[in-house]
Order: structure tokens, then sequence, then C-alpha cells
């Protein structure tokens, strides 16, 4: 088969050259195709590809594939049914043009591609075992041997394929020199951005701009639906001054935590060290001259974290005036912690070689093994159990309330407040999108806030306040703003789209001044711009608040000490003056220039083949051999 294509190879190439050559129009290929349609009544059949169907269960089953790597997010769902069904028609189209042109893979070709994939299923040479091979490449892949052997086959049939129709394709001398100079070419320039945001303060607004730009953009000022609410608060943190504690209750959480209050024996610990790592026997000597010279300064009443600050070379501790704080037991070496615990409380120890260097302890705080008294633990405990009981007294009247409001006859929210001691509010108009920081956070508050009537009282909703029972007191139905109304949302508006007006014409302004002969610094400061400028760089650089030079490449077609004209970075302005023009060095050429030509080389190949794929497409659905069932398309890709 192979001696065939062979001899069949040239004409095939000429062929495909032609095709692509003629059909070459881009790397269209369509998400939810259009063209023949409605080719089966069979509601399970997405594409029909040759006659071969491309059904419901074959986009599933690739979904699940995803799904089962935690790569998809459920709200993608429709991108990625859309993509599948794509990539399942073109692997099809091409798996009948391979055949068309007699491409087969060799089951020893494909037995040396998965030696190169997974070279754990050969050990030595010798194939591992049926049973090994299949746990290998469900836990690497999660497929079964069948699925994935004929993956790796697809993938060879798709490479000779690809590698058939663009073998013909070249990179030129010329095509490879002209990359390097786009690659290496460099340019270096001063540079203003004007920000829109830093011209608003500048932006006079009348009332007869205001009312204007209100006549001319009304639609965009509907005020929604408001709502005020009454409210009544179940706040453990308001409930904890209402507890009270027993002695007793205090003791026995005492004894049943007493593990928690045992303190090991402990010692808190400066230091000064200084560094003796790789040092000489000379430069040994002077540091310990050092070392004794501050011991003596330590022990004749000098400030220790003076001391520690002004000599120290532990960057760690040096600036917190040598503190480590506190260590136990097993958590320094063991000539640190000799020192620090034979050391009595404020006694300082002779210079000691340790990991870090040459150091000078002092104790600055001792603690021996004891377990704490109720005494000392006491405010700790009882900030403990007031938090608990403020927790269960709100749950307690979040119930009790719960209950009055589900009888008869239920009480008003002044009621309950008085009834219980509770604090109660009304909120300012809210709309949906609106926070209220007095009611807490919790999605349950907004639904009812928005789907009770007036006078409603709802059951108590859990925030992480605590609770809070919500009544609807009075409800503004959507309407359109008047000026007064939205009267700061337009000036807000108003500001900004006159500032981004402002900054094109500020730029346009620098870039005509510099133009004409002016010089750019100086242009830029008369118009109060900040002048910046960048190190040099190549057409995939970055100029720091400018953003990526793919923005503005442009710029490379600049002479030397030109200005540019400006250049649009979104609502910002880039004004720039060509500081240098750096032409690639060609005696760097020959070094980049294998990595070029097969960069070069592999890009034309890539857009050959996808416009091979698009024509291939386009050939098919002309000739009925390509179709697709638009219904089921747009039920498996509409958004849900």
């Amino acid at each position: 088969m192979f001696n065939s294509m062979d001899k069949n190879k040239t004409g095939v190439r000429i062929l495909l050259g032609i095709v692509v050559g003629l059909l070459g129009i881009g790397m269209l290929l369509y998400l939810v195709p259009q063209g023949n349609s409605d080719v089966t009544n069979d509601n399970n059949v997405v594409a029909s590809v040759g006659g071969n169907p491309i059904t419901r269960n074959d986009v599933s089953h690739e979904l699940s594939r995803i799904q089962a790597s935690g790569q998809m997010s459920p709200a993608l769902m429709p991108l990625y049914t859309q993509q599948i069904i794509v990539q399942l028609v073109t692997k099809k189209m091409m798996e009948l043009e391979a055949e068309r042109l007699g491409i087969t893979v060799t089951e020893p070709e494909v037995v040396d591609r998965i030696k190169t994939i997974l070279p754990t299923a050969y050990e030595n040479g010798t194939f591992v075992g049926t049973d090994a091979y299949a746990a290998q490449v469900q836990m690497r892949f999660q497929m079964t041997i069948g699925e994935f052997e004929d993956l790796v086959r697809e993938s060879m049939v798709m490479e000779k394929l690809q590698a058939l129709v663009t073998s013909g394709i070249i990179a030129t001398p010329d095509e490879v020199r002209a990359e390097f100079r786009r690659k290496n070419e460099k340019i270096k320039m001063d540079y203003v951005v004007v920000h829109p945001d830093s011209l608003e303060s500048q932006i006079q607004v009348s009332d007869a701009d205001l009312s204007a730009y209100y006549d001319k953009n009304k639609t965009k000022y509907m005020v929604p639906e408001q709502r005020v609410v009454n409210y009544l608060l179940i706040d453990p943190g308001q409930l904890e001054a209402k507890v009270t504690l027993t002695e007793a209750e205090l003791q026995t959480y005492y004894n049943a935590h007493i593990d928690t209050y045992k303190v090991e024996d402990r010692v808190q610990i400066s230091r000064i060290c200084f560094k003796t790592e790789g040092k000489t026997d000379a430069e040994m000597t002077e540091i310990r001259k050092k070392a004794d010279d501050v011991l003596k300064q330590a022990k004749s009443g000098g400030k220790f974290d003076e001391l520690a600050k002004k000599y120290s070379e532990d960057a760690s501790t040096k600036d917190k005036g040598g503190d480590i704080g506190w260590i136990m037991h097993g958590q320094a070496e063991a000539a640190f912690e000799n020192a620090a615990f034979s050391l009595p409380k404020g006694g300082i120890s002779d210079p000691i070689q340790t990991q870090v260097g040459l150091c000078i302890l002092k104790v600055a705080d001792k603690e021996t093994a004891r377990t704490k008294s109720l005494a000392e633990v006491m405010p700790m405990i009882q900030a403990t159990l007031a938090t608990q009981n403020a927790q269960a007294m709100a749950e307690d009247l979040q119930l009790k309330i719960g209950d009055q409001l589900r009888q008869t006859g239920r009480p008003t929210l002044d009621a309950l407040a008085k009834q219980y001691s509770l604090p109660s509010g009304e909120t300012r108009p809210l709309t949906v999108t609106d926070s209220a920081p007095e009611l807490g956070n919790a999605p349950d508050i907004k639904d009812n806030i928005f789907r009770m009537r007036i006078g409603d009282i709802s059951q108590p909703v859990r925030t992480d306040h605590g609770f809070v029972v919500l009544s609807v007191k009075s409800i503004l139905p959507a309407h359109q703003g008047t000026l007064a109304e939205v009267h700061d949302k337009l000036v807000t508006d108003f500001r900004h789209e006159k500032s981004v007006e402002l900054a094109k014409q500020r730029a346009a302004d620098l870039a005509k001044r510099a133009q004409g002969g002016e010089d750019f610094a100086k242009a830029a400061k008369a118009l109060s711009f900040e002048v910046k400028t960048s190190d040099l760089i190549a057409r995939d650089g970055s100029i720091s608040g400018a953003g990526a030079a793919r923005q503005f490449l442009a710029a490379f077609a600049v002479p030397a000490d030109k200005t540019g004209d400006p250049v649009s970075l979104g609502a910002d302005w880039l004004v720039y003056k060509i500081d240098d023009h750096q032409q690639p060095n060609m005696d760097d050429f020959e070094k980049q220039k294998k990595d070029i030509e097969d960069q070069l080389l592999n890009s034309k190949r890539q857009l050959a083949f996808q416009s091979f794929q698009t024509a291939l497409e386009g050939q098919m659905q002309k000739e009925g051999k390509l179709t697709y069932n638009q219904d089921v398309m747009k039920q498996l890709t509409r958004p849900t």
C-alpha cells in the first residue's frame, strides 16, 4: 500500500498544494456550522460525515472524559460541546481523507510510539503484561487499552496526513532573514500615557451640560424597584452583655479543658549574632574580639535591643532588637538550647558558636512547666462561655419568635422588639443589587425582601450577624429616574465620557506639537504630562504602564528622533518619540537561524493544514458528504 502511495505522492502533493493555494482563506472552523442540515430525522445524530454518523452518545462520551478529569466548569458546558462537535467532525473528515489517500499506520509503528508515550509499559525492552499495561493506561489517561491505542493510531495517521499536505512547504532564506530582523529589531522610546481618569477633575459640569446629557441618555437612567424594610436583629454579639456566668460554670469549663492550660518549660530569647561561615582563622579572631566587646557593653548596662540593632548580622532578628520569641525544648540546636535554658531570667551568655554564627544570648523571660490557674485563664474562659451562651440565646430566641409569627394574630416587629428587648430599625430604599450591611450577609435576605408583600413579616433569617426578621414597609416601583434622582451618577458618567474625549484630544495635541518640531519633553511638560523612557524592547516585549508592544507595532516603522501617531490603549492613549532604533546584529543570525527556520516552518505548516481542513470541510459540504442536524446541534449547544 505504501509503495502505491509513494508512486502517486508527487501528484497528490501538487493537487493538495493547488487546493490549499486556492482555498486557504483562513482558519475558520464553525462552532455551530451552517449549510446542509436536517440530514436525518434521527434525534440521536448530530452530524454525518461521508455517511458515518456522529451521535449524541459520541459527544456525551467526550464530555464525560473531560468532566472526569475535573477540567470543565458546568457554565462552560455549551462551549465545550461546540468544540467537541467540531473536533469529532474534523477527526472523521481527516480519517476519510487519509483512507482515500491510502495512509495507514502499521502495528509496529504503533508499538514504537507507545514505547515513547508510556515507556514504563516495557522493562528492559520486555512488555510488562496486559494487566499492568491496562492499569498504567487507566491511571495516566483514564482510558481502556482499546481507546488508548485507537487514539495513538489516529494521531499518527493525522501526523502522516499533515506531513503529506505540508511537505512541499518551505521557509525561504529571505523569509528566515526577515523573521530574524522582525524578532531582533528593537526600539527605545520616550513616551507619555494619557489616562482619562487623571483628567476627570478638569471636566467642568454645568447644569445645562448635565440637562443635555440627561436628555440624550435618558434610557440609561431607569431607577429599578426599591423597597424600604423594617427589621429586627437577633445579634449574639449584643446578647453577650445579657449573659451571666456562675463560678460553677467557669470551674466546670476549666476542668474539662485543663490540658490546654498546661505550659511547658520555655524561655524568651534575644540574640546578637556575627556570621562565621566561610571565614578564615584571622577573620574569626577579629569576629571573636568584636563579640567580646559587644558582650562587655551588654553586661555593663548597654541596652541589648539597641546593641542588636547596631551590631547583629542576623537579618531575621536585627530589626526586632534580636528578639526570636519563645522556644521550648527540642526547638533549637543543642548548644543554643543548653545556654538558653541554663541562664536565669535577664541572664546574658558568653559568645556561643551556632549554625547561625557566633551568638550572644539574653533570656528576656522564662517560664517553668506548670498548669495555669483558673484565675489566670478566667478572662479567656469568660469570653468563650459568653459567646457560646449568647449563641444559644440567639438560637432560642429565633425559635420562639418563629413560633409566635406562625400563630394567628402574630405580633408586629415593634411588639417583638419590646418583648425581647431587641434592636430594630429601617433600611434606606434598597434595589435588588444593593447591599444592606445592617442586615448581615445571606442570600435569603434579598429573596425574602423582594418576594414579600407590604406588611408581611418573615421568619427569622440566619445571617453572619445572627438572625434578622424582615418586614417590607414600602415599595417604590421601577421608573424613569428624574434628573435629581440620578444626579450623582449623571455627573460621574458625564465626567468619564468627557475625560475620554479629552484624553484623545490631549494625545493628539502632544503628537502634533512634537511632530511639528517642538521638543517632545517640553511639549509634554507644557501639557502637564510625565515623560517616561523605556528600555530597548522587541516586538514581543512590553513597556511599563503601556503594556505589550504588539499594541503599537507601528512604532517599529518610525525612525529615530521622530514622534509617531497616538496609539489607543483602550481608554488610555500612548504618545511616543523614538529615541533609538536598533537594527539586529547580523553576527547573531547564524546562532538563531535554525530555531527561527523551525518556528517559521512549523507556523506555515500549521496554517496550511488548517486551510486544508477548512477547504476539505467546504468541499464535503458542497458535495453533500458533510451534513449537520441543526435541531440537535441547537439542543446540545443551548446555554443552560
